[in-house]
């Protein structure tokens, strides 16, 4: 099943049910008085907070939701029955918009439940208009509709590193190595075309496509995921050793963090020199000299170097534990 990860979707509280005229009866008696009952009231609509990242895969074909309606009112002054109301499973992380209101929810705790639209009120029955000067009322009154918007929902990743960089600097192959993520890997750009999730010791790292100058304006894929390390504690920039100015590609990436989010630009870095098999000592300690200016944790690897692999985990565990929940 395709990764979802923003959605639109057409929701509608449930009606409420109608008041009825009704009238008491007895044996050889006829029309008492009245005994008309109010109408149930219409479901409510909740957003149900579940750990499931492809939850919204599930809703593609399915584009409207309805809560149920109330049942109408019944004879011997009984109240209809209540709609039910309709819990929607939502993925922790997502923020949900509401197009007739602009309200935006996010979803940050699991388990919970988020109202999002009110169910219509009952009508009520001729017994409510009962009075010393009414005291055959033939009124009643229908239920109101329910509340009812368009909805987005877009899903915005909870990890504690988020890997950067530009296409084929190796993130999907450090991520594999990293952790028990399977994300594609391939000699071309854009290999990765959704974010991919491993966990390193219980620490949660994200994977996004790749990054290209302009991506926060649209231009290539990773603009579509670059909500996804918004989250993130700490961000790992990684930077290919095959590209010949490290500076230039450093700070393309850069750039487009920055004028995406400036928060997401302020997060920790780490910056990974990828690909070290490329080239010779001397040259790596030239470019991470070039780079130390921007920051002061600065690694590098390579994924077919398994003590360079294992030297990495313990480093970004370390760094972790050390930041704690900053």
């Amino acid at each position: 099943m395709a990764f979802v990860d923003e959605i639109k979707l057409f929701m509608k509280a449930g009606r409420g049910g109608d008041g009825v005229v009704r009238w008491l009866h007895e044996k050889g008696k006829e029309f008492l008085g009245p005994s008309g009952g109010d109408g149930g009231r219409g479901g409510n609509i909740y957003a149900h907070v579940v750990r499931d990242l492809n939850i919204l895969s599930s809703y593609k074909n399915t584009k409207e939701f309805k809560a149920e309606n109330g049942a109408s009112g019944m004879r011997n002054s009984r109240k209809g029955k209540d709609g039910e109301d309709l819990y929607i499973d939502f993925p922790l992380g997502a923020v949900i918009t509401n197009h007739n209101t602009g309200e935006k929810i996010s979803l940050d705790k699991e388990g919970e439940n988020v109202f999002l639209l009110q169910g219509g009120r009952g009508g009520l029955g001729n017994e409510y208009f009962k009075a010393s000067t009414n005291v055959r009322p033939q009124q009643s009154t229908k239920g109101k509709d329910g509340e009812e918007a368009d909805f987005s929902i877009e899903l915005e990743l909870f990890a504690d590193m988020g890997l950067v960089g530009l296409p084929n600097a190796g993130k999907s192959s450090l991520i594999n190595e990293l952790t028990n993520a399977n994300s594609k890997v391939g000699a071309y750009a854009f290999t990765t075309l959704e974010p991919s999730l491993g966990a390193l010791y219980g620490y949660v790292i994200a994977d996004i496509p790749g990054l290209i100058e302009g991506a926060s304006q649209g231009k290539g894929l990773g603009h579509k995921f670059l909500r996804h390390i918004k989250r993130t504690k700490v961000v790992l920039h990684c930077v290919s050793l095959e590209n010949e100015d490290v500076v230039s590609v450093y700070e393309t990436v850069r750039k487009e963090l920055n004028d995406y989010s400036k928060d997401l630009a302020s997060k920790s870095e780490i910056i990974i020199l990828t690909k070290t098999d490329t080239v010779s000592k001397e040259v790596l300690d030239k470019k991470k000299k070039s780079l130390a200016k921007f920051s002061e944790h600065i690694v590098s690897v390579t994924v077919y170097d398994d003590e360079a692999i294992k030297e990495l985990k313990d480093y970004l565990v370390k760094y972790m534990r050390s930041i704690g929940d900053k």
